[in-house]
C-alpha cells in the first residue's frame, strides 16, 4: 500500500480533513492517507471536529503526530497545507502545496469553507491519479 501524507503545521486541521477525505475516496487496497504536522498540537481543533461531524466523519479520536523523515521516505506523496517554511523538503518525493488558511479560531461558516475546499482538492487529486475505489 502506498501512503500520500497531508501536512500542516499542527496537524490539527487541514491535514486531518484532507486525510479522512482522502481515506473515504481512494482505493483502500492501494492508497492512505495520513495527517501529520512539523509542530503537532496536542488534539485535533474543536471547530474541525464539529465542522467533519456535519459531514459523517468522526475525528474525536484522531490524533495529531509528527511529520518524521522516515515517514516522508515511505511516502509517495506530500502534499503540503500552508506551512509556509516550516513545510519540509524530502529530496526525490513529489510534494503538491495546497495554500489553504488555517481553520484553528474561525467561525463555522469559515471552517466549512476550508472543509469544502480541503475535499474538493482531495477529490480532484484521487480522480487525476486514478486512486479511485472500484
Amino acid at each position: 500500500m502506498t501512503t500520500v501524507i497531508f501536512a500542516c503545521v499542527h496537524s490539527a486541521g487541514r491535514s486531518q480533513m484532507a486525510a479522512a477525505f482522502f481515506n473515504a475516496l481512494a482505493d483502500p487496497t492501494k492508497m492512505h492517507g495520513v495527517a501529520a504536522g512539523t509542530a503537532p498540537a496536542t488534539k485535533v481543533h474543536p471547530e474541525v471536529i464539529a465542522t467533519m461531524a456535519e459531514v459523517g466523519f468522526d475525528l474525536r479520536d484522531a490524533a495529531p503526530q509528527l511529520l518524521t523523515p522516515a515517514m516522508a521516505e515511505a511516502a509517495c506523496l506530500l502534499v503540503t497545507m500552508g506551512c509556509g517554511e516550516s513545510c519540509p523538503v524530502v529530496p526525490g518525493l513529489r510534494r503538491q502545496d495546497w495554500l489553504l488558511p488555517d481553520p484553528k479560531g474561525q467561525s463555522p461558516e469559515v471552517v466549512r469553507r476550508i472543509r469544502d475546499e480541503v475535499r474538493a482538492r482531495v477529490q480532484q487529486l484521487v480522480t487525476e491519479e486514478s486512486w479511485t475505489r472500484s
